[in-house]
């Protein structure tokens, strides 16, 4: 066990815990942040998908001592009021089935149109690619993030 010191969605904390341990089970097990979903744990689903910094990262292979000092945005903390133009444009296009892999996607698309503020279907396709829907939205998805580029 070590201290860890993590700013999450604007609050630092402390936290004895094995440096190992993956940012995911941080976030929901000591944080009770539970947005990001365990869905495979090898970063094949895009179900545990955080910002660290501005980049979109799978939280389930990445061990919390590898944050050094960047800050870690969740679900939770994209938007005070659920009002960022992603989950917007989520809303508005009726996106969300069972919503597990929601918030991965939205994480992911967020950092897309940070990124990049006017994708290309190709350039949504290449950013989205490996976030899995089990539900199959992805025509909706794509459309929203279309949206939310306007």
């Amino acid at each position: 066990m070590a201290t860890v010191n993590i700013k999450v969605n604007g609050k630092q904390h402390s936290l004895e815990i094995d440096p190992s341990t993956p940012l995911l089970w941080v976030l929901r097990d000591h944080l009770n942040l539970v947005g990001a979903k365990y869905g495979c744990g090898i970063a094949m689903c895009g179900s545990c998908t955080v910002h660290v910094g501005d980049i979109a990262i799978r939280s389930c292979v990445m061990p919390v001592s590898q944050l050094g000092t960047q800050e870690v945005t969740t679900i939770e903390g994209l938007s005070e009021k659920g009002d960022h133009p992603v989950q917007k444009a989520w809303i508005e296009h009726d996106v969300p089935q069972c919503g597990y892999c929601q918030a991965g996607q939205i994480m992911n698309a967020a950092a897309l149109l940070k990124s990049n503020p006017n994708p290309s279907d190709e350039d949504i396709e290449s950013a989205m690619h490996g976030n899995i829907c089990r539900c199959g939205t992805y025509t909706r998805i794509k459309a929203a993030i279309k949206t939310a580029s306007k």
